[in-house]
């Protein structure tokens, strides 16, 4: 939200006394303290118990509002739905969180898909899956035919 000399205001800021966020919002005052005490949208308070209503508050309003008298929900009901899309923000976050953990562990796992061998010089090497050292002298062409010995 821009405010006057440029500054920005987090959304979440409660700035907008009763008055002002009912006039936002398209409701009377009392309007806004009854869903306060309903529990419906809980705007922050100063030092005197002022309430001061965020941006996001101011919304959360304009959905209540909505919901109930387009679509015809209760205030239990908006209440309850309230709560479920705030439940379902916050499994979203969590997952997420989730991916992002997965996807770091993947990452450590192809690390640690590494194939040992000798190298050119017989010392211990670690290589990707899929590749091998470099031989410095040409691959030979014999044939070596092991047969185990007989037992008699």
């Amino acid at each position: 939200m821009q405010v006057e000399f440029g500054l920005r205001v987090d959304e979440d800021t409660p700035v907008f006394v009763i008055s002002v966020a009912a006039r936002l919002a398209g409701m009377h005052p009392q309007t806004l303290r009854q869903y306060d005490r309903l529990g419906l949208v809980s705007p922050g308070r100063t030092s005197g118990r002022g309430r001061r209503y965020s941006a996001r508050d101011v919304s959360m309003l304009r959905e209540v509002q909505r919901l109930s008298q387009e679509e015809g929900v209760n205030l239990a009901g908006v209440k309850r739905i309230m709560e479920l899309e705030l439940e379902v923000a916050a499994l979203r976050e969590r997952v997420a969180v989730l991916t992002e953990e997965l996807e770091e562990a993947r990452a450590q796992a192809r690390l640690a898909r590494r194939v040992f061998a000798a190298g050119p010089t017989g010392d211990i090497v670690a290589y990707p899956p899929g590749h091998r050292p470099e031989r410095l002298v040409p691959t030979s062409t014999a044939l070596v035919v092991w047969r185990p010995p007989v037992r008699r």
